[in-house]
């Protein structure tokens, strides 16, 4: 007899999470810890609770550039080593405390160094709070492997730096390379030289695009630039024409993004709260996914936007309809997309997911 589907059965699913930004993911009481040892006095206030609440209302106003705001304090509190190996641990035990047995987490190096750290030490401190954290889940019996995107601010000039910085550590924990920040205004091109050098050291990156802004930034990211997968990409159903009938037909962007099994990193609550999609019901994931792009749900800003991997896969299967085999498919497609070597993804398909999903569905 099939387990029933609810939040707490997703949550023993083993899930896979390829979109999540570290700055954006901290505990609120782990906010106000940090901000008193390191003297940070911006915060709107102090109260657990109360700080928790403010970020999801201060993210949830429909504006993109609104919801960036409100990393001024999480940023603002990541920048010691002792925060970020804080920050990255507790990253990793909450994600395999929900279930996510694989995780891509994403962060700017380059917004941790006001108070005098390098780069290179940066990276080293959150690398060492991932091995920190895994380790600690691992005593409870909950297993993860986190692997570290770093990304480059695409309003910045840093990114052929950061680039370099993602190859240096890329057999240390760093899996991969990001842009990141406001769209319109700021197109990936501006940053080829940093693409074309993780592409010529045979490195996988992923753009931002498709998310506040339409099709151009998604056909730069793809044509231009070689992005191997799409940050949200929820705007290329601006290239798809539904029937009165319910049939569907893609333009030639769309075409490419499906037939070549282009990954979409979905956040459909982070799109609601940055105007992204109006609801649930109306997100395009629910479109791509019945046309079998190659879609996968992530959470974007855990904090920001008060959401769980669980949350977001039980609220999506409450909205349309789906069932385990639907959150498997998933779950396959984001292990598929992962910027780890082609074993070790078959192996945590074929030795994890697979017997997970099919336990729940026995």
């Amino acid at each position: 007899m099939a387990v029933d589907l609810n939040l707490e059965t997703v949550r023993d699913a083993p899930k896979v999470l390829l979109h999540d930004h570290l700055d954006g993911g901290l505990r609120p009481a782990t906010v106000v810890d940090l901000a008193e040892a390191v003297g940070y006095s911006a915060l709107p206030t102090t109260d657990v609770p109360a700080l928790g609440r403010w970020f999801l209302e201060a993210a949830h106003s429909g504006s993109l550039v609104r919801y960036l705001e409100t990393f001024g304090h999480t940023v603002g509190v990541m920048q010691t080593a002792d925060a970020l190996v804080r920050v990255a641990a507790e990253c990793a035990e909450d994600l395999a405390d929900d279930g996510v047995v694989y995780a891509e987490v994403r962060f700017a190096p380059e917004l941790h160094v006001e108070a005098g750290l390098e780069l290179a030490a940066v990276v080293e401190a959150v690398l060492e709070g991932f091995r920190v954290g895994t380790a600690r889940a691992a005593e409870r019996g909950r297993r993860i492997r986190v692997g570290c995107l770093l990304t480059a601010m695409r309003h910045a000039a840093r990114s052929r730096e950061i680039a370099e910085l993602a190859i240096r550590y890329r057999d240390t924990g760093v899996v991969g390379f990001d842009i990141a920040g406001a769209e319109a205004g700021f197109p990936p091109t501006r940053h080829l030289d940093a693409f074309e050098y993780v592409r010529q050291q045979n490195g996988h990156f992923t753009i931002h695009a498709g998310e506040a802004f339409g099709l151009p930034s998604i056909w730069e990211a793809l044509q231009w630039c070689g992005a191997d997968r799409l940050g949200h990409g929820v705007r290329i159903v601006d290239d798809i024409t539904v029937d009165d009938d319910g049939g569907a037909t893609l333009g030639r962007l769309a075409a490419y993004v499906r037939d070549m099994r282009i990954p979409l990193e979905m956040c459909p609550t982070s799109n609601l709260h940055t105007g992204a999609a109006r609801s649930l019901a109306e997100h395009p994931i629910g479109l791509l996914a019945k046309l079998r792009f190659r879609v996968t749900v992530n959470t974007d800003n855990r904090l920001m936007s008060d959401v769980s991997m669980s949350r977001e896969m039980t609220a999506l299967a409450e909205t349309f309809g789906y069932g385990w085999a639907d959150l498997q498919w998933f779950t396959v497609n984001a292990m598929k997309s992962a910027f780890i070597g082609f074993d070790e993804r078959l192996a945590l398909i074929d030795d994890v997911i697979k017997p997970g999903y099919a336990a729940l569905q026995a």
